[in-house]
């Protein structure tokens, strides 16, 4: 009795351990997330997609002529700007506090520069648009956001 319940210990601590190493191999053998990272923020990627964003927009406003060209300056303020890189993290932590705290709100005022003068191009577009357009242009928008998921799931929930 006492080899048989040692023989079941065993092997079922063999079966474990050939479980585990096979999940491991098989995490070994899949792409990680710095795969994807490396893949993620390719400018070129980014810019095709950009562009197939805006062109499907284009198409779905129907603008005339006379919207072309708040069109075309609306396109060039809101256009991604190619990173400029990140502030040099070795000088960063070197510094003190009071002087990391400056430098991040001097950073968060330069993005907040950046989305004020996209506001101000989105603003001047939207006033050229009929009604119809702004519907349009609206319920394209709408979806762009870092949450798409989570809102697409609030109105699945909703509807």
């Amino acid at each position: 009795m006492y080899t048989l319940r040692k023989s079941f210990i065993i092997g079922m601590t063999v079966i474990g351990l050939s479980s585990a190493f096979a999940v491991q191999a098989q995490e070994a053998t899949t792409p990680g997330r710095h795969a994807y990272a490396a893949t993620k923020f390719d400018p070129v990627k980014r810019a095709e997609h950009f562009a197939q964003r805006q062109q499907k927009l284009h198409d779905a406003l129907k603008l005339t002529e006379t919207q072309e060209t708040a069109w075309n300056t609306y396109i060039a303020a809101i256009k991604p700007q190619t990173p400029t890189g990140r502030p040099d993290r070795v000088d960063f932590n070197s510094l003190p506090a009071p002087e990391r705290m400056e430098k991040r709100l001097a950073l968060l005022r330069e993005r907040l520069a950046k989305q004020e003068a996209r506001l101000a191009a989105l603003k001047t577009f939207y006033a050229v648009l009929t009604p119809e357009q702004q519907k349009t242009f609206d319920q394209a928008t709408v979806r762009q956001g870092r949450h798409h998921g989570r809102q697409h799931h609030l109105q699945k929930q909703q509807g």
